[in-house]
């Protein structure tokens, strides 16, 4: 069972419920992965990482973010766009850079985090869909 996923704590139709007072309307998760993980785009890779965070949202696939350091030089091109999570805060987006083709908005980072989400301070994550492969 996924933690966001089906009928999962933070699925869309959950199968239980918490069992805590005042348990806020969303609740956001993060994990980290424990495993090596890569994504590809275009015949390259674009990033290697052992230190990949999973972030569940209600209703959402889990994302991994990985540290900017473990993204491949030249694999991320900063765009002008500019959005709000209601709970990160400011994200900005990059177009990622593969081997043949490219993917506009297929990054993004949260820029302006809350204190209490200092676990993905330094972290990018990338588009599941705009990736060839992970």
């Amino acid at each position: 069972m996924g933690l966001s996923w089906q009928q999962g704590p933070l699925g869309r139709n959950p199968n239980g419920q918490f069992l805590v007072p005042g348990m806020p309307e969303r609740v956001l998760y993060a994990e980290p992965l424990r495993r090596r993980m890569r994504a590809e785009l275009g015949g390259r890779t674009v990033v290697q990482s052992d230190y990949a965070v999973l972030l569940f949202e209600p209703g959402r696939y889990p994302v991994a973010y990985f540290p900017i350091a473990d993204v491949a030089d030249g694999a991320l091109a900063a765009t002008d766009h500019r959005s709000t999570h209601s709970e990160l805060g400011e994200t900005a987006w990059f177009e990622v850079v593969g081997g043949t083709r490219n993917a506009m908005r297929g990054a993004w980072q949260h820029v302006a985090l809350p204190d209490h989400a200092t676990l993905l301070e330094g972290k990018v994550a990338l588009a599941w869909r705009a990736m060839d492969g992970f």
